[in-house]
Parts: structure tokens; sequence; C-alpha cells
């Protein structure tokens, strides 16, 4: 996780008036009661290129078949993957689920992730993205919402919504992005500002046709406007 980046006065100013704009369009947004941090963790590399429904099915038939994440990490991995097949890529995440809860048992001496809380936040982003499966949006959902360490995660909803309304420079990166969009909201309008973009990204926004005449922030919308496509 790279420091914060320095972004023009006017981009911040878009981010604010994004940031109230949105609350005032779908009010403060209420997630999920969250997650242990080893659950989310787990419950996030699921997630990987599926959708919430079939993370869920997923998550619980794996919470279903084994008693505790001990018991999954020495399980028999192809046991582990007909638990997770709902998630889809389950002969790729079950044995990166294993893997990761393995190399942090092996090296903390339990999977209890509460350590990260007293570390830095630069440091506790840092540990998580080592493991492999484990990228920025993974390790900033763990420290967000299981934690309540501010980071930003950016999902593909997000960097295309941020795309389109100049939020940022278009070719900045999917993960050159976290540390960008962090700094263009105060660390505590994270929660409501990732959660209501994402909405606008599901239910407005979409990859294809989005609903441009129904959306909040269109008045300054550089796809709207047709400036980018």
């Amino acid at each position: 996780m790279t420091d914060q980046i320095v972004v023009p006065l006017e981009i911040v100013e878009r981010a604010k008036y994004t940031h109230d704009t949105l609350m005032a369009y779908f009010g403060r947004p209420e997630w999920r009661d969250p997650l242990p941090p080893i659950d989310e963790l787990v419950s996030t590399i699921l997630s990987q290129n599926t959708n919430d429904v079939n993370r869920d099915v997923a998550f619980n038939r794996l919470r279903a078949a084994f008693p505790t994440w001990e018991a999954v990490m020495t399980a028999p991995s192809q046991e582990v993957v007909e638990a997770i097949r709902p998630a889809g890529l389950a002969n790729q995440k079950g044995p990166r689920i294993q893997a990761v809860l393995r190399e942090i048992s092996a090296e903390r001496g339990s999977l209890d992730l509460t350590f990260l809380k007293d570390m830095p936040i630069k440091d506790a982003h840092a540990w998580l993205v080592k493991f492999n499966g484990v990228g920025p949006k993974t390790a900033a959902i763990v420290l967000l919402f299981s934690l309540g360490i501010p980071a930003f995660p950016v999902d593909t909803h997000i960097y295309r919504v941020s795309g389109r309304i100049g939020l940022r420079p278009e070719k900045v990166t999917v993960e050159q992005a976290h540390p960008y969009l962090a700094g263009l909201f105060p660390k505590d309008e994270y929660y409501e500002a990732h959660l209501n973009l994402i909405r606008l990204g599901r239910e407005i926004c979409h990859a294809r046709k989005p609903e441009c005449a129904e959306c909040p922030l269109k008045k300054f919308c550089q796809y709207a406007a047709g400036v980018i496509q």
C-alpha cells in the first residue's frame, strides 16, 4: 500500500460533491454485520470473479462442512473444492484459501488477525497482500470492514464509476486507484463512500447500458456527456 497521492483541489471538491450527493440519494449505507477478520479474508477470496449470492452460498457451505478454519486448512483439497464450488474457480480458490490459512498459522501460531489493529495501516496492508491470492482490494476489505481500519477498497464498480465521473485519471490502474481514491475522501467517510459508489455502479452506472438519465451525478459525468466511452 503506497502513501496517499496528492490530487488537485478540483478533484477533491468533486469527490466531496459525489459523497454528499450519494448520501442524499441513497442514504447512509448499511452492510451486513462484520465478520471476524479471518472469515472476511476467506469470504473475500471466494468473492473474486463472482457475485455476492454465490460467494455467500460457497462460504456457508464451507462453514457447514468444516467445524473450524483449522479443519479447512488441513482437509483434503478436493473436499474444500467441492464445498466452495458455487463460488466458481473452485479448483483455484480452494487450494489458495488453504495455503493462506497454513501460511498465517505457521507465521502467527494462530488464525487470529486482530494483531493487525496494532500495526500502522501501511504495514497491516502490506502484511496481508504478501499472501498469494490476497490483493489490494481483499486486504482493504478485511481492514475496513472487520477491523475498522481506514482503507479504501476498489472493486470493478468503483473503478468504472470513478473513471466515468472524473474522480481518477483514465490511465490509472485498478491497483493504483486504491491509494489515489483513498486520497480523495476523508478517512471517516471511506465506509459510506465505498458502499454508495458500489451501489451506484450496480443499480445505475452499469458496465453496459448505464441509466445516465437516472444518475444523480450526471451533471459532471464525462461518460454521460459523451466525453469518454
